[in-house]
């Protein structure tokens, strides 16, 4: 018998990737993970269902350690310690469209739930950058202090 309070209704599976797997998001549709290796810059898709890793893309984003999903399931956004941009690739094609200029370098990602904005935690440069996700261009900066990374979306009452 478990110890008390131990979850017997969990299933877990290793999945192995590329190296050095930090960032990863589940698709909205929930048939999907994608997860951002630092290490040799690519990124792995697995298929949910099949707990197989189905593509490795060639994103040549090397130091990445984050990466989400927009609302709309349509882009996923890469951001990286290792490199001055955000990098936008399309979830259906699986290419890239975009490398965002945001700074020296970069951690925590945040959508506004609306999905017209993007919050990107520039550690090195002390700000958050804001990007429009409809232009796909910085629109400002919000001075953070102290290495940003983390971020936490809160909705007051």
């Amino acid at each position: 018998m478990p110890p008390p309070g131990t979850r017997t209704d969990w299933n877990e599976t290793i999945v192995r990737v590329g190296n050095g797997s930090e960032g990863f998001d589940v698709s909205p549709d929930r048939k999907e993970i994608w997860v951002a290796n630092s290490q040799d810059g690519t990124i792995s898709i697995i298929d949910i269902a099949s707990k197989k890793v189905v593509q490795t893309l060639a994103a040549n984003v090397s130091g990445a350690n984050r990466l989400k999903f927009t609302p709309d399931g349509k882009h996923v956004l890469v951001s990286t310690l290792g490199g001055p941009d955000l990098v936008i690739l399309d979830a259906t094609t699986r290419k890239e469209i975009k490398r965002i200029p945001i700074g020296h370098g970069a951690a925590g990602i945040i959508i506004q739930p609306d999905g017209s904005r993007v919050f990107v935690a520039c550690t090195p440069d002390d700000y958050v950058a804001v990007i429009d996700l409809h232009t796909l261009e910085v629109t400002g900066h919000i001075q953070a202090g102290g290495q940003p990374d983390g971020m936490a979306w809160a909705v007051h009452p």
